[in-house]
């Protein structure tokens, strides 16, 4: 973190539209002030686009008195309802600038509602409605103020020793607005930083409002929370505060680790998935496939068993796992369409590419598993890499190893045009017409033996032996071609 004087503030503030923006104000004799994260990332010297602006007045009419000055190269919103307005305009060059005005207020909120009552307020009134102390610093854009900082809570100090706190009591600001509760931890994951102690414990405290907030807004905070580097540690302060065991029971369940009758414990599941999603982090950036990584394991306390010899088992967990992924994303207003349906097949497919690196390599299985797969089949094997947390090195510079086998049999497969060769030349229309069958288990089941024949190369996909190949299974099944005689 970089601590900045006032006439340093003042020389990185120096910017036209700054100054646009303090002339305007004073040209209506109001107080005004860039405000929160705008700020906040100054001094962490973190890029910001969105920039805040707290008007002690009305922030519309700064707002409307603006866009006349930038003329028509500005566009205007207004939202009467909330008070506030936003002025979007680009610059010189083509980066485009969006600065949103509010009039300083106050706060007052009901037991059951985050919407706030609110009311004209003073400067020291809107920072103390902020959520964070890093989030309360203002400075001043009036000609005469201009980069003057007003800190009243030491946020700067805050940042410096990587806190993150409220500025007021906790248990006001967690229980005014719930949401406040995710954003600390997402915050804190973010920008990693550690949470407060009296701040953590009012997490702990309050946890159960959590239940007023929707899943659209939880869903949010979450999926900022996943896109962070190291997202293990978000999940880890919900779940130590409580609000994971609210919000994602499915993966709180994790957290249990018991002994068989002789003694023998299974790994953790919950700090195993959280190791797993770092370890996804790493490699891809990719959120759906982050999504995948958090919830590969949540069919396992449904499926755990006891079984002598064997010790803990979890049979059938990735499709246990798969068959509850469309409940939790219903409940998180997550979206249902193509992504879910991906994230529900990573889970379901994760043990695949494992179990094949577990034992010989064979061209019949890695087709298998690309004919399932499809193009996400190098999402899949990430996760499945990712899935290697064993303490054991030896065997786990062994899964790696036949993890690369695999991609090879992957590379050289493509070459080979894997789609032609695993797409049966006989399709399931044509068997139908052959055999006058409707859509039925006989249909499936030929078209079945016709593309595991061709997976496991028993023959070439070609007419012919595919016909002889048919002609043959359906014979099994008592089935006859309507000219049998040309046959």
């Amino acid at each position: 973190m970089q601590l900045y004087s006032d006439d340093e503030l003042y020389e990185i503030l120096d910017t036209p539209i700054f100054r646009l923006i303090g002339d305007t104000a004073d040209e209506l004799g109001v107080e005004c002030y860039v405000v929160g994260g705008y700020v906040r990332d100054i001094f962490l010297q973190r890029p910001s686009n969105d920039i805040d602006v707290v008007v002690v007045g009305s922030g519309i009419a700064v707002a409307q008195a603006l866009k006349e000055k930038l003329g028509r190269k500005a566009f205007l919103s207004v939202f009467k309802n909330f008070g506030t307005a936003q002025v979007k305009f680009r610059q010189k060059g083509g980066k485009e600038i969006e600065v949103e005005f509010v009039g300083a207020r106050k706060e007052s909120y009901q037991r059951d509602s985050r919407k706030p009552i609110v009311e004209d307020g003073t400067l020291t009134d809107d920072q103390n409605r902020r959520d964070f102390t890093i989030n309360a610093l203002a400075i001043c854009l009036n000609r005469e103020r201009f980069g003057e900082l007003v800190d009243p809570f030491d946020g700067i100090y805050d940042m410096e020793d990587g806190i993150i706190r409220t500025p007021l009591d906790p248990d006001i600001t967690f229980s005014d607005d719930p949401l406040r509760m995710l954003r600390c931890i997402r915050f804190a994951t973010q920008l990693n930083f550690f949470i407060d102690s009296e701040t953590f414990a009012a997490l702990e405290r309050n946890r159960e409002r959590i239940k007023i907030i929707s899943g659209e807004r939880i869903q949010e905070e979450l999926n900022k929370i996943l896109r962070t580097p190291t997202p293990s540690k978000g999940f880890i302060d919900l779940h130590r505060c409580g609000l994971l065991q609210l919000i994602l029971p499915e993966l709180a369940n994790l957290d249990i680790v018991e002994k068989g009758p002789d003694g023998r414990a299974h790994k953790n599941n919950f700090y195993h998935t959280l190791e797993v999603l770092d370890n996804v982090a790493k490699h891809s950036d990719n959120l759906w496939l982050r999504w995948a990584a958090l919830l590969h394991d949540i069919g396992k306390p449904k499926s755990k068993r006891w079984e002598g010899q064997q010790g803990w088992t979890f049979h059938n967990h990735n499709f246990i796992g798969a068959k509850m992924v469309p409940e939790l994303f219903r409940r998180l207003k997550l979206p249902l369409d193509m992504k879910m349906k991906y994230v529900q097949k990573l889970v379901d497919l994760h043990m695949r590419p494992i179990v094949i690196a577990d034992e010989v390599v064979t061209d019949s299985a890695v087709r298998r598993l690309i004919n399932d797969a499809g193009d996400d089949i190098d999402d899949l094997m990430t996760l499945c890499e990712g899935d290697i947390t064993s303490k054991n090195e030896v065997r786990k510079r062994q899964f790696l190893e036949n993890f690369r086998m695999v991609r090879e049999k992957l590379v050289d497969l493509k070459e080979r045009d894997f789609k032609r060769l695993l797409q049966p030349v006989i399709d399931g229309n044509e068997i139908m017409k052959m055999f006058n069958l409707k859509p039925s288990q006989e249909v499936g089941r030929l078209k079945e033996a016709l593309k595991n024949a061709v997976l496991d190369n028993v023959v070439p996909n070609e007419r012919e032996p595919l016909m002889q190949l048919l002609l043959k299974k359906a014979a099994d099944l008592g089935l006859k071609p309507m000219n049998a005689e040309e046959k």
